[in-house]
């Protein structure tokens, strides 16, 4: 997918099929294209795939964190002039879409959270004493998900390949302080668009009873849980990720 990387005017993203129904896709800390390589392949062709690569390693260090980030959203989404939109966030990029939501209720159609951060994460902290050591980095990735083998030597490398990267670990810690400073809970009960919660029974980022604490806070909001998946549904179990959505998103569409 990288080949297919539009760059202008300062953003750099993918786009599938403009005019159709927009799906918006907001990828974690360290989330990459290929974390979303099912859902381009399943949706690309019925709607409009949208995929902004967020500059988290690219911001000033003033601007980075979630403020930052939530800005440089907005800036896109007014950019392409999108509206109705199908919003998809996995862990810090489920974190922003929350953020979005709140602030453009009115833009959002529907909001879509799988291993989202926003409430609680147990992540790698706030520093990577052992940053060094890439077995240590291995097995961080491995925990990730249910099935180590997901944590490819490719994936492996681009984190390990991040976290010794000075300028990168950075803007790492600040964004991951910047979320816990974010705790969203009393502000959950504003999002009124339906809601899709995917989440793995695994996950040990953001564990189960973070997915049911969204589920009890955001009234319109459905929780689905996947068996022998953790922090990356749409990674782990991308068939099953794709039937849970497709059958949301064609709910949305009968209500309407």
């Amino acid at each position: 997918m990288e080949d297919n990387v539009i760059k202008e005017k300062g953003f750099s993203y993918i786009e599938t099929n403009p005019g159709k129904e927009p799906i918006v896709l907001l990828h974690g800390l360290l989330g990459t294209l290929s974390n979303f390589t099912g859902i381009v392949a399943k949706f690309g062709d019925t709607h409009n795939i949208v995929f902004p690569i967020l500059p988290i390693f690219d911001l000033p260090l003033k601007n980075s964190g979630l403020g930052g980030l939530l800005k440089y959203i907005e800036s896109f989404i007014d950019f392409k002039n999108l509206s109705d939109i199908n919003l998809l966030g996995n862990s810090l990029g489920g974190h922003l879409a929350q953020l979005y939501t709140l602030k453009h209720p009115e833009k959002v159609k529907s909001l879509i959270l799988t291993g989202s951060s926003g409430l609680f994460e147990n992540a790698m902290g706030s520093t990577f004493p052992k940053r060094g050591n890439y077995e240590y980095i291995k097995n961080k990735a491995e925990d990730t998900f249910y099935d180590p083998k997901i944590a490819t030597k490719e994936l492996v490398d681009e984190l390990f390949e991040a976290v010794n990267d000075r300028n990168k670990a950075i803007r790492i810690i600040i964004t991951a302080k910047s979320a816990i400073r974010h705790n969203l809970e009393d502000k959950l009960d504003k999002i009124s668009c339906p809601t899709l919660l995917v989440w793995g029974r695994e996950d040990g980022v953001t564990p189960l009873f973070v997915g049911e604490k969204f589920n009890k806070l955001i009234t319109s909001s459905k929780l689905v849980i996947v068996e022998k998946c953790g922090h990356a549904p749409m990674m782990e179990k991308p068939n099953e990720f794709n039937q849970i959505l497709e059958e949301f998103l064609s709910s949305l569409n009968v209500n309407t």
